[in-house]
């Protein structure tokens, strides 16, 4: 591995990806990107379901093994013996019946933190069941709460179950596992399951609700888009802004630069949220704002609120925020090998992110791997199936 791929806070970490899809690859990106080298065990064949250039891929050695077969197996837990984590997405029992489950891997490595990453968790009634990202946030009560008041609930991206609740719960946990082992000397099983991760982001709408400032009611809260000054508004030419005006003194600046009768919508503004009673008066407000934005485009709005701390900003495609001066001043989007992308995060000041280096063709570094982690080029080379 070259010394730009051992750039970061994890440099020296060596991980063992078994080639899944969604959460798990993108929590193998988390932990490749910050330095740990990561071989992506990949099936013969490869992975059909995910673009080959496909920045989820990024920053990883690429190998093939076929794990139905004993020398497939006998290879990966030759790799075992020298890893520090290995992260699996199969259903609970697969490892065990492929011969490669945490009771097999920690024997043969007692310091090993064993990754499991699945959608309802290794345990539990559904845990043989099939789901997708909009099955774990609808069983948490977290996707009820997304949409307009009177309105169903509505889809979001695969973002919260599967990367948010998922990929990065997954990275977290390893990462606490590693930290661990430190002290103990001893490995152990990460249960990361997406239902898990999107249950904790409701942490503090647990807090509303014991306070009693959370109805429980799509649409009504005020961060759900329940109140006027925490919504999307549509302008003159169908483009959108984002409104999060909650707190008072940015709440005063919204208005100023509406140039709305501040004192009349101060009263029911009430950012407080002690104060959720008058939330009654919201959708009148809401019409109001919506006229009043319709009156100017998207841009001449985002002119009108340049510089304020109204809390207002354009509603972006991905097209637009690449091009935006924040983000280039920050260097937020790169581009590899022409697909354009985002850099790793977060940043470190003293253990900088390499540049992230592009996907590798399908089983392309057997010779690399067997060097790098000192195991005999016969052996992956005769697992490949």
């Amino acid at each position: 591995m070259s010394e730009s791929r051992k750039a970061g806070p994890l440099a020296g970490l060596k991980v063992i990806e078994i080639a899944g899809l969604g959460a798990a690859p993108y929590g193998c990106m988390m932990l490749a990107d910050m330095g740990a080298e990561v071989v992506r065990i990949e099936r013969p064949g490869g992975d059909a379901d995910t673009p080959a250039n496909s920045p989820l891929l990024r920053n990883r050695r690429s190998i093939v093994l076929d794990l139905k077969r004993p020398a497939g197996v006998q290879a990966l837990l030759e790799m075992v013996g020298k890893a520090d984590a290995l992260v699996e997405a199969f259903r609970p029992g697969v490892a065990e019946r492929l011969g490669i489950g945490p009771d097999v891997s920690l024997a043969r490595n007692p310091q090993l933190v064993y990754a499991r990453m699945t959608g309802w968790g290794q345990t539990g009634p559904l845990a043989q069941r099939a789901g997708h990202d909009l099955n774990y946030i609808g069983l948490t009560g977290l996707l009820h709460q997304i949409g307009p008041a009177g309105g169903k609930p509505v889809v979001p991206l695969n973002v919260i179950g599967d990367f948010g609740g998922g990929g990065l719960l997954m990275a977290f946990g390893v990462m606490c596992a590693v930290f661990e082992v430190q002290r103990s000397g001893r490995g152990q099983v990460v249960d990361a399951a997406m239902i898990d991760g999107a249950l904790s982001f409701m942490a503090m709408f647990f807090g509303y609700r014991a306070m009693g400032q959370f109805s429980d009611v799509t649409g009504s809260h005020l961060l759900g888009g329940g109140a006027h000054y925490y919504d999307v508004y549509e302008a003159a030419d169908g483009r959108h802004l984002a409104v999060a005006a909650i707190e008072p003194q940015f709440y005063r600046a919204f208005l100023e630069k509406l140039g709305i009768d501040a004192q009349r919508f101060q009263a029911a503004g009430y950012p407080n949220l002690s104060q959720q009673t008058q939330g009654r008066e919201w959708p009148a407000l809401k019409a109001e704002l919506a006229a009043v934005f319709r009156t100017r485009s998207r841009d001449e709005w985002i002119n009108v609120f340049e510089g304020t701390d109204a809390c207002v900003t354009p509603v972006l495609t991905l097209a637009e925020a690449a091009g935006h001066a924040h983000h280039r001043a920050r260097g937020s989007f790169i581009e590899i090998d022409g697909v354009q992308q985002q850099a790793p995060a977060p940043r470190f000041d003293r253990t900088p992110a390499a540049m992230p280096s592009a996907p590798r063709p399908c089983g392309s570094d057997v010779e690399l791997v067997a060097r790098e982690w000192g195991i005999e080029l016969d052996v992956l080379r005769g697992a490949c199936g």
